[in-house]
């Protein structure tokens, strides 16, 4: 008798234990979510919120020079080796225009890109670029994987304001992100 009373309690209290853990997951998963959602509206009201996301900014004179004269600069560490690579040799045809490099330029912009890549990158987006492009060789910033799963809650009409005008104007947003600062918290979505 006193053997069935002591199994009883034990599973009485194994009952209740997995009853406290299995709500206990719950209420993480919709507080979780609604971290999440509160995140996204405090970037759509101009508000900060801690995150992850520094990179090493773009330290080569030509590459900044050349490249930011037409585009946001982007971090040589948001995209792989080979898709730098594929970029730098279609110079000619860079998203409908020619770049028009010297061969020395050229060559000097595609070693700095070679040796700062996503695979070589210290932050946390690299590893996790890396991952979500698998073995593709994208060719715009704009269409990793990564990128768009970070950017899935913003509404598309948000990308075509004036003072952002596409997806890819990352500085209109991450006010930090000349500095190599692309974290939650220096995320401010501009109304206009």
């Amino acid at each position: 008798m006193k053997i069935r009373y002591v199994v009883k309690q034990i599973l009485i209290a194994g009952i209740l234990t997995l009853s406290l853990a299995v709500n206990a997951s719950v209420f993480a998963d919709e507080d979780e979510e609604g971290e999440r959602h509160e995140r996204h509206e405090k970037h759509e009201k101009g508000g900060r919120h801690k995150g992850a996301g520094r990179v090493a900014i773009a330290e080569n004179a030509i590459y900044k020079s050349e490249c930011s004269s037409c585009h946001f600069l982007y971090p040589p560490e948001f995209l792989p080796k080979r898709s730098w690579e594929a970029l730098m040799k279609g110079s000619d045809r860079h998203f409908g225009e020619n770049l028009a490099l010297d061969e020395k330029t050229g060559k000097e912009i595609l070693s700095y890109l070679i040796e700062s890549p996503a695979e070589r990158g210290s932050s946390e987006w690299a590893g996790k670029i890396l991952k979500s492009i698998g073995s593709a060789t994208p060719l715009r910033i704009t269409e990793v994987p990564y990128i768009l799963k970070e950017h899935r809650k913003i509404k598309p009409d948000v990308f075509k304001r004036k003072s952002i005008g596409s997806f890819s104007n990352c500085g209109a947003c991450h006010t930090g992100a000349a500095q190599g600062d692309f974290e939650e918290d220096s995320v401010s979505i501009p109304k206009q």
